[in-house]
């Protein structure tokens, strides 16, 4: 079955709505009935300011990098970017065709 993978990348730091960029985008996301979302804990990493962010045990801040994942069918996902790119001006977002093969149909 075809589908779409949503990716936001973004950092622990960020916010929306005064809280957690994180929690506000999965609550969202649920909300809009996406069958699907993972939030992935990445350990280091860089972006667009070339900032390197990492778990080393030598940094004692707290901005490491995470990445959003949804997967539905592109009719469901691809009306939500207004919102998200409102909620999240500035975020990478991409969206991927992916392939699914296993797992519960939608």
């Amino acid at each position: 079955m075809k589908a779409i993978l949503l990716r936001i990348y973004l950092s622990e730091n960020d916010a929306c709505k005064g809280r957690s960029a994180q929690h506000v985008i999965v609550e969202y996301l649920k909300d809009c009935h996406v069958a699907g979302a993972t939030v992935i804990h990445g350990i280091g990493g860089y972006g667009v300011h070339s900032n390197i962010h990492t778990a080393s045990i030598l940094r004692l801040g707290g901005d490491l990098p995470l990445i959003i994942e949804a997967v539905d069918m592109e009719e469901k996902i691809r009306p939500l970017l207004p919102k998200l790119r409102e909620m999240l001006p500035k975020e990478l977002m991409i969206l991927q065709e992916v392939e699914i093969f296993s797992g519960e149909k939608f």
